[in-house]
């Protein structure tokens, strides 16, 4: 699932030893549980290419594992986030933009229809679901893009103020 999601492929996100070269993690803030995506933040971050050795695992020795089903959801749930990462940090307003631009239109467009309705045929449209419809989705439309204006705004400053380059220079030539 993480491989897929992510596109990075490897055959074991969750053992915590792998090595690195230091530039592929220069900058890196790490927090939470994120170290088990290290290779995709690294590889989304700064292009490096991943690779992998193979490593011996033994049994556990002693105590139990303390991964249940509760840990499963807060893997599934960094995913979404990387996902998310991955996609639209450099471009928010894509996501919520795009979703805001359709919430709109269709409200707009169904408040045309329930407005030829009314002025055309005369009749009452107050009382009708579809009425609270459109006017919830040209709503939530407008709201959704100006949370993608924000989100433009905050992606500029994470950007500009950690100093940060949505991209890698691999080599300068002088």
């Amino acid at each position: 699932l993480v491989a897929k999601a992510s596109g990075v492929h490897l055959n074991d996100y969750g053992c915590a030893l792998k090595i690195y070269r230091r530039e592929a993690l220069e900058d890196f803030e790490l927090y939470g549980d994120m170290h088990r995506f290290l290779p995709i933040f690294a590889s989304m971050n700064n292009g490096v290419k991943i690779a992998e050795l193979v490593v011996n695992h033994h049994a556990r020795q002693f105590g139990t594992s303390k991964y249940g089903l509760s840990r499963t959801i807060k893997v599934i749930l960094d995913l979404i986030t990387i996902q998310f990462f991955q996609r639209f940090l450099k471009y928010p307003m894509r996501v919520f933009g795009s979703v805001g631009m359709l919430f709109l239109g269709i409200g707009t467009l169904v408040g045309l229809y329930l407005s030829y309705i009314k002025i055309v045929f005369g009749e009452s449209i107050g009382g009708r679901p579809l009425l609270l419809f459109a006017v919830m989705l040209f709503l939530t439309g407008v709201q959704l893009i100006g949370l993608g204006i924000l989100g433009e705004i905050l992606a500029r400053i994470y950007f500009d103020a950690g100093k940060k380059r949505p991209y890698a220079i691999k080599k300068v030539i002088q």
